[in-house]
């Protein structure tokens, strides 16, 4: 027998709650992430790169049911594999998953029996993905390239101490499509890499696996001072790429941009007032560079300092000012925002375990929750709510995502029930007629 508890009283009304409602699970909305796989096949195409060694008559859960469960527990908002026991018997994550839910051993079980094998044929699977995605009416594609960081706590393996950071953290090296978002592969770290280690020769692996399969591209590299290097120039001059990097200042740039500097400090910033100039292509060339390349300089007052930019691209522009505004900065959307959400709202910053190879196979699972997402964002922007379209991966899990839901299941059907005041009840119709 159910009783009433009683909470407190509001105005002249006694506030109760009790038990007696049917089952109703807090994220009905995950059905809408097994439709968009049912249709693109992320999980299923991932999973098939992965060989399953363990004895098939003591095992309950497939891979892709294993690696489905983590992806769509990552989706809701759900980023430990300890969370599977608060949703054990969860009526909606059953119904998605096909059956009862594996347990926290199980995951970390699987998680770390993945090799550096497993790695190496998983990132050349995401590199293929991403081509066999491109839209074929496309005739140029943008590579950003960005690391971050990744504060560990623990005793991970090559969890250094990184002294630009000042923390011990692994670094993650990410390659991103500057027109979607679409991560085209993600790379982790021993955390005292240097912000170019490996950036070249997983590039050039890139770049050849595109030019195989779709010669007809013109690829543009970007990215920040960090990946500004002899082999990368090397590399474009090599595959007849375009590219706009920026460069670390040094005393001999800084002699370029000597004389504008004085001026404007003088002019503007003493006044503490705004201004930007630009100084239009000149040749440049490092000590270890093999051939001199067209740099620009940005310096500006932002009223309170000196603002002095260097970058340097082979492409063809009509300013400085419309290459670096039309096209350098835009990597602050297309890369470092949706590395804020893979890192923060896609959990590829919870890399907890011991061992490396498990750690890194993590940062793969967050990287195709961010993929769902992104997908239920090409939806969104398909859609008649205008709203919706300005949302990142949070606000579209808050409004969208994580709203409660009761299930009917009969002979031939299973309902899922949404409450009449559903919020995103339109959005959520539409999305799903889309997908």
């Amino acid at each position: 027998m159910q009783y009433k508890h009683k909470l407190f009283y509001q105005k002249k009304q006694e506030v109760n709650f009790d038990f007696t409602s049917e089952d109703i699970g807090s994220d009905g909305a995950v059905i809408l992430s097994k439709k968009i796989e049912i249709q693109n096949k992320i999980i299923k195409g991932f999973t098939s790169i992965l060989v399953d060694g363990r004895n098939k008559s003591y095992t309950d859960h497939s891979l892709e049911k294993l690696i489905c469960q983590r992806v769509f527990l990552l989706i809701q908002g759900y980023c430990d594999c300890n969370d599977s026991k608060y949703l054990a018997f969860d009526p909606i994550f059953q119904t998605a998953l096909g059956g009862q839910l594996a347990s926290q051993p199980t995951l970390s079980r699987f998680e770390n029996t993945i090799t550096i094998r497993d790695l190496w044929r998983l990132s050349e699977y995401m590199i293929d993905r991403y081509i066999d995605t491109i839209d074929k009416d496309r005739k140029e594609i943008i590579i950003d390239a960005d690391g971050t960081d990744d504060q560990t706590h623990g005793k991970q393996q090559l969890s250094f101490f990184n002294g630009y950071y000042g923390q011990h953290m692994y670094h993650l090296l990410l390659f991103h499509d500057g027109q979607t978002g679409q991560v085209i592969l993600p790379v982790l770290r021993p955390g005292n890499c240097h912000s170019n280690k490996w950036f070249v020769s997983i590039l050039k692996r890139i770049v050849e696996r595109i030019q195989n399969k779709r010669p007809e591209l013109k690829i543009t590299l970007r990215g920040d001072c960090g990946f500004s290097c002899a082999e990368v120039y090397s590399l474009a001059d090599l595959k007849g790429l375009k590219f706009c990097f920026g460069i670390s200042a040094n005393s001999r740039l800084k002699k370029s941009t000597a004389l504008l500097e004085a001026i404007i400090n003088k002019e503007y910033l003493s006044n503490k007032e705004k201004h930007q100039e630009f100084i239009e292509g000149f040749s440049y060339k490092a000590d270890s560079w093999e051939n001199p390349q067209n740099c620009y300089a940005k310096v500006e007052s932002t009223g309170k300092g000196m603002n002095i930019r260097y970058f340097c691209s082979n492409m063809e522009s009509d300013t400085a000012k419309t290459l670096y505004q039309d096209f350098y900065v835009k990597r602050g959307d297309s890369s470092e925002n949706r590395i804020k959400e893979l890192k923060n709202m896609c959990f590829a910053d919870r890399l907890s375990c011991h061992k490396f190879t498990a750690n890194y196979f993590r940062l793969f699972l967050s990287t195709l929750c961010y993929e769902f997402y992104r997908q239920i964002k090409l939806l969104i922007n398909k859609s008649s709510h205008q709203e919706a379209k300005k949302w990142q991966i949070d606000n579209i899990r808050l409004f969208l995502m994580k709203v409660g839901a009761t299930i009917e299941k009969k002979v031939k059907t299973i309902t899922i029930r949404f409450s009449k005041s559903y919020v995103c009840r339109e959005l959520f119709i539409e999305l799903v007629q889309l997908c």
